[in-house]
């Protein structure tokens, strides 16, 4: 099978670990018999140093009509520093979701036990800790109307959703808790706001129709505390935007790396898959970064947007072994570490 597969690199250490994810598609595609079509994109700061905008027309069209999306990282300290720039390298990422639809984030938290002693929680808390985060992505407050007053002394931003919008991403944290092991978290903060007791209603009015989902509510402060207090008590967890952004970083760092997490971004037109860490632009260029969290990205991709399930189980099961023989970058390392491209080419060799 041929698949046409969009590269956007974007910035700091995107590049290189995107490289490495390619390493590894190519050699799972010649081992089963698929070719990997890839056109690379520009996104970012790339993009604006490029065109003036960070998600260009040219850009959305390539995602547009590729299968799927492979994504690096966005993000360069130029503008991180400078507050008053008018065009920034995040409003690509915004534009990206909302233009390609990409109504959920999709992140699961696993454990490696070779590195369960890197995690900051004890090894009894976390040791089989397995569960999936899903965050709603195209509403609430980070899309909502914003400003300030004419003396910049007041600002808002406001939150709003809408029932369609909240049915969607509950339909699909019902699909996963389905596919697992039958339980969903519905994280919200019905006392105090509005739009989460709008959360709340629609998750009670479509449980019903989910009578082998087990289905509980919490608070998003009593599941920031309970994460790290129980992590192996969560299956699925499903939460608007902004709590959802909170709690899957917090949650991402309990397996010990933020090098190691991936992620999916599903939407209506396609879907992009990229690792959750940011742009590092520290590391940018010396060849150190963690490439794992992109390459398991790319596995997620295989599976979810292109049904190659046992492709995506192969990379996986590869990354695995690299973790436990100690190929890893730096980051991770107990003794002798391996550069970023050393990693992507070992991982690729023994597929």
């Amino acid at each position: 099978m041929d698949y046409n597969i969009a590269v956007l690199p974007g910035d700091g250490i995107g590049p290189e670990i995107v490289e490495q994810a390619i390493k590894v598609l190519k050699a799972i595609g010649n081992k089963k018999g698929h070719t990997f079509n890839f056109t690379y994109g520009a996104v970012g700061a790339a993009a604006i140093d490029q065109e003036g905008d960070p998600f260009p027309a040219g850009t959305l069209q390539l995602c547009m009509k590729s299968d799927a999306v492979l994504f690096g990282a966005i993000g360069d300290p130029k503008y991180d520093n400078d507050p008053k720039a008018r065009v920034r390298p995040e409003q690509g990422l915004l534009a990206m979701r909302k233009q390609l639809g990409l109504y959920a984030n999709i992140r699961p938290v696993t454990t490696f036990s070779s590195l369960i002693h890197k995690s900051p929680l004890r090894k009894d808390l976390v040791e089989g800790a397995d569960f999936v985060v899903i965050r709603e992505l195209t509403g609430g407050i980070y899309f909502g109307d914003k400003g300030r007053s004419e003396d910049l002394n007041t600002a808002f931003d406001n939150c709003v959703y809408t029932r369609s919008e909240i049915e969607r991403i509950l339909e699909l944290g019902f699909e996963y808790a389905a596919k697992r092991n039958k339980r969903l978290t519905v994280v919200d903060k019905a006392n105090v706001l509005a739009t989460s007791r709008l959360w709340r209603e629609t998750a009670q009015d479509m449980t019903p129709s989910h009578p082998e989902i087990e289905v509980d509510y919490m608070f998003v402060d009593n599941a920031a505390m309970q994460i790290i207090q129980w992590p192996k008590k969560f299956d699925v967890m499903v939460t608007e935007n902004m709590f959802g952004d909170i709690l899957s970083d917090e949650a991402s760092v309990i397996t010990g790396s933020l090098g190691l997490l991936p992620s999916a971004s599903v939407g209506i037109h396609t879907s992009v898959f990229e690792p959750i860490h940011g742009s590092y632009p520290q590391a940018a260029g010396k060849d150190i970064a963690n490439p794992i969290a992109t390459i398991l990205s790319a596995a997620m991709m295989l599976e979810i947007a292109l049904d190659l399930t046992s492709e995506a189980q192969a990379i996986r099961d590869v990354v695995e072994r690299s973790m436990s023989e100690g190929v890893v970058t730096e980051d991770i390392a107990e003794g002798k570490s391996f550069k970023t491209s050393e990693v992507g080419d070992w991982l690729a060799a023994n597929l």
